[in-house]
């Protein structure tokens, strides 16, 4: 309609040692400032000590530490507990969370998925999907052999125990964007847990029919060796299993699930 306001964007990249990727990101991210298409670029660092939060700056974003963003709620827990303190202080009405060590980041990672919710009447979450090369590259004898967690544990998890989200290609995708109304109404997981809650957390609130996916081509990030990947495993079924317990299907507190912080409309920021 004539008049109506542009929903306002911000784009957040949480930021751990990402001193070799985030520089590119955030001056590809700008170039979408500049353009309109987006109104801040925030990175909110964990303290790395690889300079990621100086080179972020001097690319020109907004750089947050995560520990000095609502403090009085003690150290902060990983991932989705940066995401959480993180929109204490972003301003846009839609909010895009992009992983800040996306190697060769293109344009439309963020661009399709802010359309995705800027666009679609009904759309309130959107979520990405694409390819990704297994550790060998995309030369590999698997190209799309990436994501190993994602197909072992978290697709077979949502197609058992929430069938309503089993089309969900990527649900441990870092690349989401979500009307804020809705990001503040739903708890943060701390763990590696934090896509997979969001992504049922955010079914639990306004079903399927407001959740769209996004194809996002071809990504490419590093990979991690298998212990590390038996420990984000352990915490996405966790984090699963809690879910099962609240509803009703779990007798048991899981053991292992990571901490988790409530709605942030439900917290006093000051």
């Amino acid at each position: 309609m004539a008049g109506e306001r542009r929903a306002s964007v911000s784009v957040c990249l949480p930021a751990k040692e990402c001193a070799r990727t985030v520089g590119p990101i955030v001056g590809r991210l700008l170039e979408l400032k500049q353009a309109g298409v987006l109104d801040e670029v925030v990175v909110v660092d964990a303290g790395s000590r690889d300079g990621t939060a100086a080179l972020a700056s001097g690319a020109g974003a907004t750089v947050r530490q995560e520990a000095e963003l609502l403090p009085r709620h003690g150290p902060v827990l990983g991932k989705g507990d940066a995401m959480w303190r993180a929109l204490s202080v972003l301003e846009g009405d839609v909010v895009c969370f992009l992983d800040a060590d996306t190697e060769d980041f293109q344009p439309h990672f963020a661009t399709a998925l802010i359309g995705a919710v800027c666009c679609e009447p009904d759309a309130e979450f959107a979520k990405g999907f694409y390819r990704r090369p297994g550790p060998g590259g995309a030369g590999s004898p698997d190209p799309d052999g990436g994501g190993r967690v994602n197909r072992l544990m978290a697709r077979p998890l949502l197609a058992e125990f929430f069938p309503a989200l089993g089309w969900v290609r990527q649900p441990l995708a870092g690349e989401v964007a979500a009307r804020r109304e809705l990001l503040e109404r739903l708890p943060f997981a701390t763990g590696y847990g934090v896509e997979i809650a969001m992504l049922i957390d955010a079914w639990s609130e306004v079903g399927s029919e407001r959740i769209v996916q996004v194809d996002l081509e071809e990504h490419r990030h590093g990979h991690q060796g298998l212990d590390a990947l038996e420990s984000m495993a352990h915490t996405i079924l966790a984090t699963v299993a809690r879910r099962l317990q609240t509803e009703g299907r779990l007798a048991d507190e899981p053991s292992g699930a990571p901490p988790e912080r409530p709605p942030l409309a439900s917290v006093a920021l000051v």
